[in-house]
């Protein structure tokens, strides 16, 4: 049996009828940019998460960085986020000349232990961006609470959780303002590359309208210093199709998860923590951890099974931050030698499922 660790023909093909048409009427119209089925996405988007506005742009880090600029840091400013994230995250931050405060991630869950923000909380501090990462929404009351106490912005990275939620509210309605990536290989992944802003606040969401679009709201009076980051407008429509199937996808992927959660028993595995609300994850990656990462990978596709590293050096230890490449995150290092991740995507059938699950019980080291 051979398993790709994703299957992008399989996956789109399901709605290949839906998406067909939703092209066609885009080369019908010819408004290939800041077209109706990105204002027809924009307001699905921000209804599926529960905030007012949702503004596109142009993929995942642009939504991060325009997400700062709006709240208009002075240089040095620091702004609190997990060391165990995608160095996209901490480019967001550096990209708008503040200074990231690397926390420690929970050992348990991966995601930023909240216990231990507050003692990194300076008079610089000005914001906390919090990253759902993996899938799973951060544990936000403690953080919420810390963020009153001190006047700090609440921003969240969004890239990796589109539908999880938190006590009843989806993620990119539990801070300020939110960013999320439409990668092909995210949950709800357009066919291309593609990002966008949510927030509650309608100056941030004008704010990104014109940053997106060389500073400019109305053509040729350019209000700011901006960017050219726009979500197209076939890539819109084409979300807006996924949209309509994203809960059911992830219900699907919580399925596989509680499955392998299960059924996969070995000694020399630790498993992800299964959240007590199952709401709260989404599964976009399924990871796996063992000081045996390398043998066990090897052992994995010889079973035909693709398996992925992510994220194997943490941002600290990135040649792009020689400032930093001295820190010690030991919870995080760990993380990132150990993590594999398992195939797991709407399309996976359950005889796959159970094929990767034997396999790796039955793996002898």
């Amino acid at each position: 049996m051979e398993i790709p660790y994703c299957n992008f023909y399989k996956l789109h093909e399901r709605y290949r009828d839906e998406i067909d048409q939703a092209i066609k009427i885009v080369l019908d119209h010819g408004q290939f940019i800041q077209g109706q089925e990105l204002t027809a996405f924009e307001q699905q988007f921000a209804q599926f998460c529960g905030t007012k506005y949702a503004v596109g742009v142009g993929n995942g880090l642009d939504a991060l960085i325009l997400s700062l600029m709006t709240l208009h840091f002075e240089p040095g400013d620091e702004i609190i986020v997990p060391a165990n994230t995608y160095i996209a995250t901490i480019l967001a931050i550096t990209h708008n000349h503040c200074v990231p405060v690397l926390v420690e991630p929970d050992e348990h869950t991966s995601l930023i232990d909240p216990t231990k923000i507050e003692e990194k909380i300076t008079p610089k501090t000005k914001a906390i961006l919090v990253v759902h990462f993996y899938g799973r929404a951060v544990e936000m009351a403690p953080i919420v609470r810390l963020a009153e106490k001190y006047h700090l912005h609440i921003v969240e990275d969004g890239a990796q959780a589109h539908g999880a939620q938190y006590q009843g509210n989806r993620v990119g309605h539990l801070g300020t303002i939110a960013g999320f990536s439409f990668h092909p290989t995210k949950n709800l992944g357009c066919c291309g590359d593609g990002g966008i802003v949510t927030t509650d606040r309608e100056d941030l969401a004008n704010e990104i309208r014109a940053l997106r679009n060389y500073g400019s709201i109305e053509k040729y009076v350019h209000i700011c210093k901006g960017f050219h980051s726009k979500l197209d407008t076939l890539q819109a429509a084409v979300l807006s199709v996924k949209l309509r199937h994203l809960d059911a996808d992830n219900a699907i992927r919580r399925k596989i998860a509680k499955f392998y959660c299960e059924h996969i028993h070995h000694p020399l595995i630790t498993l992800p923590v299964h959240p007590k609300d199952e709401l709260e994850h989404v599964w976009h990656i399924f990871s796996i951890f063992t000081e045996k990462r390398a043998e066990l990978q090897a052992y994995l596709q010889s079973k035909g099974i693709q398996t992925v590293m992510h994220y194997p050096i943490p941002p600290h230890k990135a040649p792009a931050y020689p400032e930093w490449n001295q820190l010690s995150f030991p919870i995080t290092e760990k993380l990132a030698v150990e993590e594999l991740s398992l195939p797991l995507h709407p399309v996976l059938t359950q005889d796959e499922v159970e094929y990767i699950v034997e396999s790796i019980n039955q793996w002898k080291v």
